[in-house]
C-alpha cells in the first residue's frame, strides 16, 4: 500500500509574503516562521535572496535568516534566483536552496527577463556552488500546468527542464499551477506521467486557488500518489508577474482536508490556527482561509483511519 502520509512545505513567509503590498515586519516574520516551526511542519520556505528593487518585501532575507530559532527536525529553504542571491543565502544557516524556472518564454522572461535556456544555464552554476556547500537542492517549474501569455505547457517543455534539474543534482522538484489553471482530470494525469519517468527526483505539487480548485487538484494528486504539497498558511500569496495569480492553497485547509480524509500531516492545527491569526494583524486585508474562521468539523475520522 502506496504511503498514506503527506509532507506539507509551508511556503508562506516567502511565495506569501512577496506578493503582499505592504512589508511585513522582519521581527513578526521571524515570529511566524518561529510559529510554524512549533506547529509540527517540518519543511518551511523562510525567504528569498532576491534583488530588493524586485522583491522589496524579501529586503531582510538574511536578517530572518540569521534571526529564526531553527527547530530540530524542522528543513528551512530558501529561494535563490542567481549566484550573487546564493552566496548570500549559503552565508546564512538555510538548509535547502529553491532554485526556479518557468516552463513558458514568456514568463521567464516577465519573471527574471532572460530565456528558458539562460535560466537553467545560471541554475546549473548556482547548483554547483550549493552541492560544493552541502545543501540540499529544490527545483521549482513556474507555470507547469499553464501559462496566462502561453496558454498550454507541453511534456517536451517540462522534460527539458527535468532533465537539467536531475543532471544539477537537484532531490525535489516542485510543479506549480501559478495561476491556478489546472483542473484534477489533467493534474492526475501529469502526476501519473512524473511518477512512471525516469528522474531521481521527488515530486510536489505547488497548487494556488486562483479559480477556486487548488483542493480539488490536491486530492486528485494525491489519489495518484504524490505525497508532498506546498502550501501557504491562511492562504495568502500569489505572483507578481502573472496575471490572474491568485493566493496559493491554504495550509490551514490543506491540513483540514488531509486528517478528514484519514491522512496524517503531523501538523497541529490549533497551532497553525494562531499564528494565521497573529500573521492577519499585520496584512491590509482578511486572509481568504475558509477554516481559519470555521475550524474543524466537531466530527473527526477514526484514529489510524485509511483514505
Amino acid at each position: 500500500m502506496a504511503e498514506q502520509r503527506v509532507t506539507l512545505v509551508e511556503v508562506g513567509p516567502r511565495d506569501g509574503l512577496q506578493y503582499e503590498q505592504v512589508f511585513f515586519p522582519t521581527p513578526r516574520k521571524i515570529e511566524l516562521i518561529d510559529r510554524l516551526s512549533a506547529s509540527g511542519l517540518t519543511r518551511i520556505e523562510a525567504a528569498s535572496f532576491v534583488h530588493p528593487k524586485a522583491i522589496p518585501q524579501m529586503a531582510d532575507a538574511s536578517q530572518v535568516m540569521h534571526g529564526i530559532a531553527k527547530a530540530p527536525g524542522v528543513v528551512y529553504s530558501a529561494l535563490v534566483p542567481n549566484l550573487t542571491g546564493c552566496q548570500a543565502a549559503l552565508a546564512t544557516p538555510v538548509d535547502e536552496l529553491a532554485l526556479f524556472v518557468s516552463a513558458s518564454q514568456t514568463h521567464n522572461r516577465k519573471n527574471v527577463n532572460q530565456s528558458v535556456e539562460e535560466s537553467l544555464a545560471g541554475l546549473a552554476r548556482v547548483a554547483a556552488l550549493g552541492r560544493e556547500a552541502g545543501r540540499r537542492l529544490r527545483g521549482y517549474i513556474v507555470t507547469a500546468f499553464g501559462c496566462p501569455y502561453e496558454g498550454l505547457i507541453t511534456r517536451r517543455q517540462l522534460t527539458a527542464i527535468l532533465d537539467a534539474y536531475a543532471a544539477m543534482g537537484v532531490e525535489e522538484v516542485s510543479l506549480g499551477d501559478t495561476t491556478g489553471m489546472g483542473n484534477p482530470v489533467q493534474v492526475a494525469r501529469m502526476a501519473a506521467w512524473l511518477l512512471a519517468g525516469p528522474w531521481p527526483l521527488r515530486v510536489a505539487f505547488h497548487f494556488h486557488d486562483s479559480r477556486g480548485l487548488g483542493l480539488a487538484n490536491v486530492v486528485a494528486a494525491y489519489q495518484a500518489g504524490i505525497r508532498v504539497f506546498d502550501c501557504s498558511l491562511g492562504g495568502v500569496g500569489g505572483c507578481p508577474t502573472a496575471v490572474g495569480a491568485a493566493g496559493n492553497v491554504d495550509t490551514l485547509d490543506l491540513v483540514n482536508l488531509f486528517e478528514e480524509m484519514g491522512v496524517a500531516t503531523g501538523v497541529d492545527f490549533e497551532s497553525l490556527r494562531q499564528a494565521a491569526l497573529a500573521m492577519e494583524k499585520d496584512l491590509p486585508s482578511p486572509l481568504p482561509s475558509r477554516t481559519l474562521r470555521l475550524g474543524r468539523p466537531a466530527w473527526r475520522p477514526p484514529a489510524g483511519r485509511r483514505a
